[in-house]
Parts: structure tokens; C-alpha cells; sequence
């Protein structure tokens, strides 16, 4: 009708539809049609339940704090004021960096600081912990690195692993299983290695290798080349655990930050099985299924929660008590070091 041109396209596209509503014998509100159970509902908007994509913000974050705190400890190592008279150990490497530059590479290989510096900015020690109630080297000593090649490796690796998952899962949990895994490295490293201080942020990269495995596990049912994915997974985890053996590397760190981000992914990285992400693609009114998660999840979930919190309590308990795990496991301390030809075991 001419009187019609007046109106607004959203005007007359709400008259369409309340028309098409009358024909069919609807409603015009979505929200009044039932929808009878088990049935494919019609969606309002295009999307597909649990594939939304994050930006990662935190895991560029935790590099730059890393390379921050070892440009900080680099600045107070000061080598050229400490190491002014060389002895038999050589002089500071790079000396053109000032105080920058590296300690003799007979102190530090791994183009770094001195120890003193890494135990009085935080690093790991027994002793510290138990006698000195410094429990917080529980946490600090994640984010300090014994020498340029040692945070290169560690933060190539949190790149290549962390991006994914951050894109995938999100902030919050990612950050969770990063934070409490590298914990989880220094309780176990606390039971095992009395003598020797530990820094690193491997503990809590070994966590996010196991927390992909767990969730490879938890939600088998949404992959395609589920035997692939596992074996390349296992493959990098067993030649980082196996490099582990090696002297002056605390794979205890590794072995218990891989646990507590193996647990904690079942808790934290649970998907909706397939059944439900594809109900949208589904034809409106077929059948489908109305559970979000399998029962197993649910199982994995509940039995991993109860292990990560028991274990937690029960080696944080050990540590401040003084225990050590070595007198109960003689054999325990070959997965962190076994002697060769080549090399001893001795701190």
C-alpha cells in the first residue's frame, strides 16, 4: 500500500513476521514455543557452544615478567663489581654489557648470574624453606632463570604451548594451571633436593604439557586423530622428561609440575562432548542429546580434584615438616640424575 513506504524496514519486518507467526499459528516470541525434549532446538543466532576463541593476553604477560626478573637480577649480579680481581675462574662474559654482563662461564655455563644472586632474589632452597619459613620460594623461584639459554628454552616453550591453550580455554584457567603447577614443581623438588638451589619456570610448563594431555583425555570424544594426537603428546613429553636425567637439571620440578597440570586439566579444561557441540548443525527438531557432559568426565573430574587437593596437603605438610622423601624411595633420585661415564650426580 502507498502509506507503507513511510514505515521503517524494521517496522515492516516485525509486520512480516508477526503475519508469518499468525499462518503457522504461532507466537512472535521466541521464548513462549516450547521445545519438546531431546529435540534439536531452533537457534536464535549462529554459534556453537564452547568454541569461542580467546585473545592471550597472559601468557605474553608471563614472558614479560620472566625477561624482566632476569634483567633485574642481571642488574644486581653487577659480575664486573664483584669479579673485579679474576682468579682461576675467568672474567665476566660480555664485559661490554657493564653490569650486565655474565658471570666466568666456569661459575655459570648457561650465561647468567651467580648463585648468591639467584638465592637472594628467590631461587629454591631446602634449607630457606624448612628452617628460614620462607615458604614463598615455593612460588618465586618460577620466575627466575639460571642464564640466557635457560630462559630462551623455557620461554620458546611457553609460547609454542601456551598461545594454544590461553586462544582456547581462556585466561583465568590457563593462568590457574600455570601458577599452581609451577608450585606443585617446587613442593616436589622441596622432598627430593636438599643440597642444590632450583630456579626455573619448567615446573610449570610441564603443567601445561600434562594439562593438554588430560584434556586430549577428558574430551576424546570431540578428536579426530585421537591416537596421533596422543602419541605425538606422549613423545614430547617422554624426551623433555628423558633430557630431565641429565646433571644440574631438577626434573623433580618437571615430574611435579606435570602431575598437578595433568589433574587440574580434568578439573579445569572439561569440554561438552560432541553430541552437544553439534546440536546446532543439526536440522531444527532432530533428536539429540540433553546431557552437556559424559558421565565419565564427571568421574575423571571428581576422582583428579580429590588427588590434586590430597596430594597438595599432604606434600606442603611433608615439606615444613623436614621430611625426606629420599629415605623412603632410594631409588627416586635416578629420575633426576643418573650417573655416567660422562658425568657424576654430586651437587
Amino acid at each position: 500500500l502507498p502509506h507503507e513506504k513511510g514505515r521503517s524496514i524494521v517496522e515492516r519486518a516485525a509486520m512480516a513476521t508477526s503475519r508469518a507467526d499468525v499462518e503457522r499459528g504461532g507466537s512472535s516470541s521466541p521464548r513462549k514455543q516450547q521445545q519438546e525434549k531431546g529435540k534439536v532446538p531452533t537457534p536464535l543466532y549462529p554459534q556453537h557452544e564452547g568454541e569461542r576463541e580467546w585473545t592471550p593476553w597472559l601468557v605474553p604477560s608471563i614472558l614479560v615478567a620472566n625477561i624482566t626478573v632476569f634483567t633485574i637480577a642481571m642488574y644486581y649480579n653487577n659480575c664486573p663489581a664483584h669479579n673485579a680481581k679474576p682468579g682461576r675462574d675467568g672474567q665476566c662474559v660480555a664485559g661490554f654489557l657493564h653490569r650486565f654482563s655474565f658471570q666466568p662461564l666456569r661459575q655459570n655455563p648457561l650465561l647468567g648470574p651467580s648463585s648468591a644472586t639467584l638465592v637472594k632474589m628467590g631461587a629454591l632452597v631446602w634449607d630457606k624453606v624448612v628452617h628460614g619459613h620462607q615458604g614463598w620460594r615455593l612460588f618465586s623461584c618460577m620466575w627466575m632463570h639460571a642464564g640466557v639459554l635457560h630462559l630462551v628454552a623455557n620461554m620458546l616453550s611457553l609460547l609454542f604451548v601456551g598461545l594454544r591453550l590461553e586462544q582456547q580455554f581462556g585466561y583465568v584457567r590457563i593462568g590457574a594451571i600455570y601458577l599452581i603447577s609451577g608450585v606443585g614443581g617446587s613442593v616436589l623438588s622441596s622432598l627430593f633436593i636438599r643440597s642444590a638451589i632450583s630456579v626455573g619456570a619448567s615446573g610449570a610448563l610441564f603443567g601445561l604439557l600434562g594439562a593438554m594431555l588430560a584434556e586430549l583425555l577428558s574430551n576424546w570424544t570431540i578428536y579426530t586423530n585421537k591416537v596421533a594426537a596422543v602419541t605425538t603428546l606422549l613423545f614430547v613429553i617422554a624426551v623433555n622428561l628423558v633430557l630431565g636425567i641429565l646433571p644440574h637439571v631438577n626434573n623433580f620440578a618437571h615430574i611435579g609440575g606435570f602431575l598437578t597440570g595433568f589433574l587440574l586439566g580434568f578439573v579445569l579444561l572439561m569440554r561438552p562432548h560432541f553430541g552437544w557441540m553439534e546440536r546446532y548443525r543439526l536440522p531444527a527438531g532432530s533428536p539429540c542429546t540433553a546431557r552437556k557432559y559424559l558421565p565419565y568426565q564427571w568421574a575423571l573430574m571428581a576422582a583428579a580434584l580429590a588427588l590434586a587437593v590430597a596430594g597438595f596437603a599432604i606434600g606442603l605438610a611433608m615439606v615444613f615438616r623436614g621430611a625426606n622423601a629420599n629415605s623412603s624411595c632410594g631409588w627416586c633420585h635416578y629420575l633426576s640424575c643418573v650417573p655416567t661415564k660422562s658425568w657424576t650426580c654430586a651437587n
